[in-house]
């Protein structure tokens, strides 16, 4: 395919990604069915634009042109009030609660000694509102004050997570050139239909992670050790995730990278600590309303449960023992470039998300970033595939197209690597420096 082939396509999934957000809008409903059956259309049409990315990159005005069709994306989700998830009103309500200078993990927003913060626009919305804390950690929940200070508003903060989007894009485009990337491999995370519908959407906080994670990964290229430790701590406070990529970000016997993580750590949870165990939120209930508890909630255990009676709690020690294990051939391997690392981070993260199964789509997004620099076929496959997650179906079902079609690639792939990256061609963006 020559450049002059290739720019049409982009251009053409571009524009087709921009003119189908208003029909998901649409299709947004209870049963999700049509909302999924759109999701699941652009994530084939974004199938397209990666294969074109990674196989043959893209001319500097085609990535301006899909970055400008990539922002469209966001501005059609962002004017449109959430409808996939309600998650956003509770940012807003802690951050409100914080405001009026109350930890916001003292009380269930139904308690009495809120009402004066309650209002007709966010406190109906709230979820789980007469039973649960909040369940956000301090990273999250300075994020929340922050923004509602500007605006206790949920377009505020939508905004606000489009914003950590463009921090995120940035820090690719830098991330991708220093390690000598094509700019073009960016379209892998700003084109992609999840990130649009979540973020700009429904105004998930896991943006916010994402771009720490990505201060994480630049900080890391540049030597900055205890640095990159610090950002990885700050993103592993607005969600655990991306505590997997700390055996490849961390150097041998180089103290400074855990070192800064333990004391960013420590400083975000102290203002906090004032409500004791009371600290970790709706976190210990939650793990048993979703069926971590039982187990059934992991769909390896579900499958291993087809053959053998494997109680939850082997399960859960042996797979504890297998990203150990995973962790200690990254740290204890020989000494790996940053490609390697790249390599490494991804495969902690699939392997983490595939052990705990995550149900909810916006949880598998930060694979997205590292997919830009590592392209992957497994991981794109589970997070184009995690719009299945909205289905009101058995999770059995939609595990076994998203995590065990993940499993069956990420196995093809250890047997004969996907071939999908070719070498830099010179008229591409970001070519061999």
């Amino acid at each position: 395919m020559t450049m002059g082939k290739r720019a049409p396509v982009l251009l053409g999934v571009a524009a087709l990604l921009v003119l189908s957000m208003p029909v998901g809008l649409l299709l947004q409903s209870p049963g999700w069915h049509g909302f999924v059956a759109l999701a699941c259309a652009q994530a084939a049409l974004y199938g397209v634009a990666a294969y074109v990315v990674i196989r043959h990159g893209a001319a500097r005005r085609v990535l301006v042109a899909c970055l400008a069709a990539a922002a469209l994306m966001r501005a059609v989700a962002l004017v449109a009030p959430p409808t996939l998830s309600t998650d956003v009103y509770r940012y807003v309500w802690d951050g409100r609660v914080q405001g009026a200078g109350i930890n916001p993990y003292r009380y269930v927003p139904a308690d009495p000694a809120l009402a004066d913060l309650r209002d007709d626009a966010i406190y109906p919305n709230i979820n789980r509102k007469d039973y649960a804390r909040t369940i956000y950690p301090p990273g999250a929940q300075m994020i929340f004050f922050l923004v509602t200070r500007l605006a206790p508003s949920v377009t505020a903060m939508k905004l606000a997570m489009v914003g950590f989007e463009t921090v995120t894009v940035l820090l690719l485009l830098v991330v991708l050139r220093r390690a000598g990337l094509p700019d073009a491999r960016v379209l892998l995370y700003a084109l992609h239909p999840l990130p649009a519908w979540e973020f700009a959407g429904s105004g998930h906080v896991d943006a916010a992670m994402i771009a720490f994670t990505c201060l994480a990964l630049w900080l890391h290229q540049r030597g900055r050790t205890g640095a990159s430790g610090a950002a990885l701590a700050l993103a592993s406070l607005v969600k655990p995730f991306p505590l997997a990529l700390a055996p490849a970000l961390y150097r041998r016997w180089d103290w400074r990278m855990p070192g800064a993580f333990i004391l960013v750590a420590v400083a975000a949870y102290a203002p906090y600590l004032g409500v004791g165990a009371h600290v970790l939120g709706f976190l210990p209930t939650y793990l048993q309303e979703e069926g971590l508890e039982t187990g059934i909630a992991f769909y390896p255990l579900w499958l291993l449960r087809t053959v053998l009676p494997v109680p939850t709690a082997a399960y859960l020690v042996g797979a504890s023992v297998a990203l150990l294990a995973l962790a200690c051939v990254v740290v204890f391997g020989r000494e790996r470039m940053d490609a390697d690392r790249w390599r490494d981070a991804l495969r902690l993260a699939g392997a983490f998300l595939f052990l705990t199964s995550p149900h909810f789509p916006w949880y598998l997004a930060w694979l997205l970033p590292l997919a830009c620099l590592e392209p992957w076929v497994p991981a794109l496959w589970l997070v184009s595939t995690s719009f299945l997650l909205y289905l009101p179906v058995e999770f059995a079902l939609v595990g076994s197209i998203a995590y065990g079609g993940f499993a069956i690639l990420a196995l093809a792939d250890r047997l004969r690597p996907f071939a999908l990256v070719p070498q830099e061609k010179s008229d591409v963006i970001g070519c061999a420096r």
